[in-house]
């Protein structure tokens, strides 16, 4: 049988998974479950992304590593973006469905927790989410052993010649990216140096600008539709998520700022 457009994507399949709960169902839960899975997909396609750069920043491809980033840059603007289509729904036809999510909440993605992981925002408390041996922890627990996109970086730092401190060399990936000022002479050395290192360093401040302004928009959204109530799943909702805000994932590329 010749593969067609609507094999090839599974088309029947996915089509078939947008099964609102609601009675009626009403209108806008349609529009809820789409940008959701949407927002699933777009996740999965930033890991594969971010992992492929790693693997690029370990070969010292910085060609193909600024390419990979200017991808994964243009997908997070698609991923800001969405919320424009959120909040097109207002707080009374969210309401007219919510309560049907019962314990469904987005704080449960474990793609985006994936992603907190590999851009070096670790938290082992987080896997206490996941119930053991669940496909879900298995992932995350995956993720919380392996480097982040950091170490790779400093990693290729140090393959280039630039005298990374040793102790972040060798550091525990199992923890949060800590903030050393001793590296921060090094990258100011980049931006002096080479500008195609340079590059990639402001690659990856858009990268981690971009996802603080998702988190910013989030909360937006979040307070417009809900206000201070708690989030579905029995989440904070917009109390948790005000204190992600201002958490850069690679703290010393924004501390040099003062002394270029």
């Amino acid at each position: 049988m010749p593969v067609t457009y609507s094999s090839y994507l599974k088309l029947d399949e996915l089509l078939s998974l947008q099964q609102p709960i609601s009675d009626g169902p009403e209108h806008d839960e349609t529009l809820f479950i789409v940008i959701h899975q949407v927002y699933e997909l777009w996740f999965k396609e930033l890991l594969h992304e971010i992992d492929y750069l790693k693997v690029l920043l370990e070969k010292r491809d910085t060609p193909r590593a600024l390419h990979t980033l200017k991808r994964v840059l243009t997908i997070l603007k698609v991923v800001v973006a969405q919320i424009d289509v959120l909040e097109t729904m207002t707080p009374l036809e969210f309401l007219s469905f919510r309560e049907r999510l019962e314990s469904g909440s987005g704080f449960q993605s474990f793609q985006f927790r994936e992603l907190e992981f590999v851009l070096g925002m670790k938290n082992a408390a987080a896997l206490e989410r996941y119930p053991k041996e669940s496909p879900a922890r298995r992932r995350l627990e995956g993720r919380l052993a392996e480097p982040t996109l950091w170490d790779a970086f400093l990693r290729f730092l140090g393959a280039s010649g630039y005298k990374v401190p040793p102790a972040l060399l060798k550091r525990d990936v199992r923890e949060p990216i800590p903030s050393d000022p001793e590296l921060r002479p090094v990258l100011i050395d980049v931006y002096r140096r080479d500008s195609t290192v340079a590059s990639l360093c402001e690659r990856l401040v858009d990268l981690d600008e971009g996802f603080q302004e998702w988190r910013y928009r989030h909360v937006k959204m979040v307070q417009r539709t809900i206000g201070t109530k708690h989030g579905t799943g029995g989440s904070q909702g917009a109390e948790y998520l005000m204190t992600t805000l201002n958490k850069p994932f690679f703290p010393d590329l924004w501390a040099i700022r003062t002394d270029l």
